[in-house]
């Protein structure tokens, strides 16, 4: 059991779509939400930018605990994101860049025992690492969906 090659692909490179889905996107754009009390864009990439370190803490958690359960994760309930969404696009975007290649080093660093170790998801169950990374590369996968949606006017 290894990173199968699409999930290492993915982790290497998905996160790089976000510099795309907005490039030539007004800042006016990118902070307004859809509706009240919806995240924006840029709310949504500070997500990504949060989420990235609390997979990386979980990942460490698996490996140093016997089958750790997590509780789900909310960023509105979560008073260490509230300082990423005052953040601006280029500083949220060096964060996401340079914690992704700690996550990649860290998953691709670890053996086939490691990579078996089991996490307990609150709605899906015991999860392997290599499964919690293929959840925390569609979770990112969702938000980069809800990201171009709102900077193309449809959601």
């Amino acid at each position: 059991m290894s990173l199968y090659t699409s999930l290492s692909a993915r982790l290497k490179t998905q996160h790089l779509t976000i510099e795309q889905l907005v490039a030539g996107i007004s800042n006016d754009k990118l902070i307004t939400p859809p509706t009240p009390g919806k995240w924006s864009a840029l709310d949504n990439i500070a997500h990504l930018a949060r989420y990235q370190k609390i997979f990386t803490g979980r990942m460490h958690q698996i490996l140093n605990e016997d089958t750790p359960v997590f509780d789900r994760y909310n960023g509105d309930l979560d008073p260490q994101f509230s300082p990423f969404r005052s953040m601006n696009l280029a500083e949220l975007l060096n964060i996401i860049n340079a914690d992704r290649t700690t996550i990649i080093n860290l998953l691709s660093g670890l053996t086939d025992t490691e990579l078996s170790r089991i996490g307990v998801h609150p709605k899906y169950g015991r999860l392997t690492i290599l499964k919690w990374a293929e959840f925390f590369i569609l979770h990112e996968a969702h938000h980069l969906f809800t990201i171009f949606q709102l900077v193309n006017g449809t959601e």
